[in-house]
Parts: C-alpha cells; structure tokens; sequence
C-alpha cells in the first residue's frame, strides 16, 4: 500500500518539477497562497512546521483545493507526523533521516522524503527501503556535482535537492535524471507572503514553472 502511494506521489512531483516549500506564519495566508500556487501552475506545497500555523494551514489548504499536493515539512517527531496526518498532508518531509520517524511514517502509510547529505545517510535510507530522499541543504553540501557523485554508486536513488535552489540553477539541477523535482522558496517567499502579495506569487509561481518547461 505505502509502496503504491509513493508511486503515485513520485510521478505527481516529477511532473510538477518544483515544489514550493512554505512557512506560514498565519493560517489565514493558507487559503490566498493555495490560489496562487494553483492558478500559477504548481498545484503542490511544502508546509513546515517551523511555525505554530503549519497543521492549520495544511487543513485550510485542502479545504480550499482538496486536489492539491499538501505535504507537511521540517517533521522531526512521530507526533509531528500524526497532526500532519490529521490536517490532511498527503506526504511528509523531515530536514535529515531519524529511521524511527520513517518507519513510523510506512506503519501509517504516508510517503516520507527525508533529508540526506551524505553516503551513509543514503545508506540507511536504502536500508528502510526508500528509493527517493531530500537532498539538504543542497547548496552548501556541494549542490548538483555531490547528487552526481553520489548517485554513482547509488544509481538506484532519486533525490529532490533543497535549499539554494534558485531561478539560476534550477534547470541544472532538474537536467540530472537522478533528480526527481526541486524544493524552493523563490516563488513563496516570507516577505511576499506576510505582505498578502498573492498576485506576484502567482506570477513567480508561472515564471519558474515556464523556466523549468521551455
């Protein structure tokens, strides 16, 4: 069961290419900024839980489009995983690979991208049975030449490299058939979000995705 959701998940963000990774800061900027994701072409988000509004934000998301692919992010705790769960995430990503919250995530059947860095995390992320990991940060770990590298031995791994991926890079990194999609934050910046600026969201949102199409 678990294996087919994650199928599924994988070819919904591969399609996508990017996934925009949101803080939310209030619940009531969920609903405007699910619009403009929408209408801008990226039907897909990544809310973290640094904030307090995360497990609302996810619900008021998915009431507004229930078809859109909320996933709740930085999950460090299983009772992180559960609220996620409970507000509707239909996936789950944590900043490094803790295997008691992975294997608590394929006891629930939600699919889980953890973050990796380095060969022995990969490793253990083999391990557990996973195919695809988050790839964190990925600037400061050596970017698109460490997935290269680390994708040598482990031909078998997809990654979904986060954190200084940019409008500059992006297309070099989704170049690399090990990568799976992108997470960035260019398009759902916190200024813009805390500023209500949903209308140059949206068009941020429709400039990256003709970026990384063209």
């Amino acid at each position: 069961m678990a294996s087919k959701l994650m199928e599924e998940m994988k070819e919904k963000i591969h399609a996508m290419k990017i996934v925009p990774v949101v803080k939310l800061n209030d619940a009531k900027d969920a609903a405007p900024l699910a619009k403009a994701l929408v209408e801008g072409g990226i039907p897909c988000a990544e809310v973290t839980f640094r904030t307090d509004a995360a497990v609302e934000s996810i619900r008021n998301m998915l009431e507004t489009y229930p078809d859109m692919l909320v996933g709740a992010g930085t999950v460090l705790t299983t009772a992180q995983v559960d609220a996620a769960i409970e507000a509707g995430a239909k996936f789950i990503v944590s900043p490094g690979l803790n295997p008691k919250t992975v294997k608590y995530c394929q006891e629930k059947n939600i699919p889980i991208l953890p973050g990796v860095a380095t060969a022995s995390e990969i490793e253990q992320a083999l391990e557990l049975g996973l195919d695809v990991v988050k790839f964190f940060p990925a600037e400061v770990n050596g970017g698109l030449p460490a997935i290269k590298a680390l994708s040598a031995p482990y031909h078998m791994m997809q990654f979904m490299p986060t954190g200084g991926v940019n409008p500059q890079n992006v297309k070099e990194y989704l170049s690399f058939d090990k990568v799976l999609a992108c997470g960035g934050t260019w398009m759902v910046k916190d200024a813009l979000i805390n500023a209500g600026e949903f209308d140059r969201i949206r068009e941020m949102t429709k400039e990256a995705i003709e970026l990384v199409t063209e």
